[in-house]
């Protein structure tokens, strides 16, 4: 039986709520997805390895209600067929919890909720959480659900994520504002968002949102919000400060390698580990893809779906509510992580990198017996365990925000055609936007500093946070700092340049190094210290490989590129080239501190 009705919040606004119950009298517990993304659209979340098409509302409902199980799917305020105005993250912890307690209201409920949702729909799982709904004893929280979005899934430490920019411009145009408005529409759909990019920084009333003003007016208030305060500590973007008070209902983080929420998934599993069971799923997939073996231009082999594992995905998350309904255990590790790596390093027969890979499972995260160990920042190009030894060594470079470093793949979604996520060889091409003939390798730019180990002589496995500790300065008032983590395959017949595998990248504005809520510019020169848990990724490294780290100050359309002045950030119309230094000498040491996992004969860590 499927009824539709306008559930009215707090405010007055009502929400469109699509209810699917089991054949019966019930009652019966209940599974609650809330969605800007259409509540009876289909969901690529919705698809596994064996039936690789998205289900649409009723679909996923049918399946769910022949299990015993009512379906809430709901439209979040301000989208589709919901009341209201969208405030993109920061509605959806109240709506969810009145959500909840109209679910506990009915007749049908038998007191206990559960909730799914991928991406945005785990973001208002999290939302509600922070406020202890009614009724919810289980979530699962597929890539997403912000830990702290300043830190991490809007801006990184303090750095615009221009994914953010890309789902309002696309969004905008299904909006219930533009279904309504024809000419709306048809302005928002003629903009290239690819030109317009090349015209930054926008102005309000100049930029491809300007058709639809409320989307515009919230895009420039979180572009424009870059010191960490108020703004950034309201329940929808901001789990680090209610875990104390969150719900106590049993959790499923899930991320991967190449998302843009492994810390908020790692952070949140370990900050609600005293609320109630939390488990930890890390693929080394790209945003929801956890049914592939692809990720950008690398194939991670026959284990790297989720499905290898699990049997299939959606039976697993059922038994998981199941076992949770009935208070008993399913069996399952709290932790199962897969390491990337191991492979054949050839072309496979669809002509991408064979790098392969493993689960491991663990009864925690981080991992134990992971060795954090120390690789120093050589000044001739090497990274090694010992410190320099000599003094005054450093290495200088211009960055020139009018030409940044092009984005090769890495941890964001929402970015294509622009730019597409997941592993590739860190080598210019003409498909890539920003990138230029001759089509070199980014390690040949004057603008990337590249410190690599010599040839390994026996595997090396990293798995967990991989730490920077870098001393630099910049002669003007601002810049950035870029990190990236690669594996460099050997030369071998199907690559024989050999193969920059990107396996993790970061960023750090240097205004926020001491202080994230207190900006802080700087006289030239000044050397300031630099320590962050940046990247996260777990690998094996192969004899004969390098591990590499890459240091620059722009990964572009990833990362909104510093104009280096100091002026608010989205502002200045100014752009001034930069002299940056990093430090490799003994009395300041640049580094990386890498989470190395010590051989085992066994995938389970105790």
């Amino acid at each position: 039986m499927t009824d539709m009705h306008m559930v009215a919040m707090r405010d007055g606004v009502h929400l469109a709520t699509d209810v699917y119950l089991p054949e019966g009298d019930g009652p019966f517990p209940v599974v609650l997805e809330r969605t800007p993304y259409g509540r009876r659209r289909p969901r690529d979340s919705e698809r596994t390895w064996a039936d690789p098409e998205p289900w649409d509302g009723a679909t996923f409902a049918a399946w769910l209600t022949a299990r015993g199980y009512a379906c809430v799917f709901q439209d979040c305020r301000g989208r589709y067929e919901s009341e209201g105005v969208f405030v993109k993250y920061l509605s959806e912890g109240e709506d969810g919890f009145d959500t909840c307690a109209w679910i506990l209201a009915q007749h049908w409920c038998d007191g206990r909720i559960v909730t799914t949702g991928m991406s945005y729909g785990a973001h208002h799982q999290a939302a509600m959480g922070c406020l202890d709904p009614p009724g919810l004893v289980a979530q699962v929280l597929d890539c997403g659900g912000f830990h702290n979005a300043w830190v991490s899934g809007v801006r990184i430490e303090g750095v615009m994520e221009m994914k953010q920019v890309a789902w309002a411009v696309r969004q905008a145009a299904l909006s219930p504002e533009a279904a309504s408005d024809p000419v709306m529409l048809a302005g928002l759909k003629s903009e290239d968002l690819g030109a317009w990019l090349t015209r930054l920084p926008w102005k309000p009333g100049h930029s491809p949102l300007r058709h639809h003003k409320a989307y515009e007016d919230d895009l420039f208030d979180v572009w424009r919000s870059g010191s960490f305060g108020p703004r950034w500590t309201q329940v929808g973007i901001y789990v680090a400060g209610y875990a104390d008070r969150y719900s106590k209902a049993a959790c499923i983080h899930m991320s991967s390698w190449f998302d843009p929420y492994p810390y908020s998934a790692t952070e949140n599993y370990k900050a609600l580990r005293a609320r109630g069971p939390q488990r930890l799923i890390l693929g080394p997939w790209t945003h929801g893809d956890r049914s592939g073996r692809l990720s950008g231009d690398v194939d991670f082999g026959e284990a790297a779906p989720i499905d290898s594992w699990c049997g299939d995905w959606r039976d697993y998350r059922l038994r998981y509510f199941d076992h949770v309904l009935a208070d008993s255990h399913d069996g399952e590790p709290n932790v199962r992580v897969f390491v990337m790596g191991g492979g054949s390093g050839r072309r496979t027969a669809e002509r991408h990198l064979d790098h392969g890979g493993h689960w491991i499972s663990a009864t925690d995260w981080p991992l134990p017996g992971v060795v954090p160990t120390a690789f120093h920042l050589q000044c001739d190009g090497t990274l090694a365990e010992p410190a320099p030894a000599a003094n005054a060594l450093s290495l200088s470079y211009d960055y020139d925000p009018a030409h940044p470093v092009p984005t090769i793949g890495g941890a964001f979604s929402s970015l294509e055609p622009i730019a597409y996520p997941g592993s590739f060889d860190q080598r210019e091409r003409p498909d890539v936007f920003g990138c230029t003939p001759p089509y070199l390798p980014l390690a040949s730019r004057p603008d990337v500093l590249v410190f690599q180990t010599a040839p390994l002589d026996s595997a090396v496995t990293l798995a967990g946070d991989v730490e920077i500790d870098l001393f630099v300065c910049t002669d003007g008032p601002d810049t950035d700092f870029t990190v990236k983590l690669i594996d460099v395959h050997p030369p071998s017949e199907d690559y024989p340049a050999g193969y920059a595998m990107l396996l993790a990248d970061g960023i750090v504005r240097l205004r926020y190094a001491e202080n994230a809520s207190t900006p802080r510019f700087r006289p030239p020169g000044k050397i300031v210290r630099l320590q962050r848990a940046l990247l996260l990724t777990a690998n094996l490294f192969l004899p004969g490989h390098r591990i590499r780290v890459d240091i620059s100050s722009s990964n572009f359309p990833r990362f909104d590129p510093n104009p280096n002045t100091g002026e608010a950030e989205a502002s200045s119309p100014r752009r001034r080239v930069a002299i940056n230094t990093v430090f490799t000498d003994a009395a300041r040491p640049s580094r990386v501190v890498l989470p190395v996992l010590p051989a085992v004969d066994s995938t389970v860590l105790a």
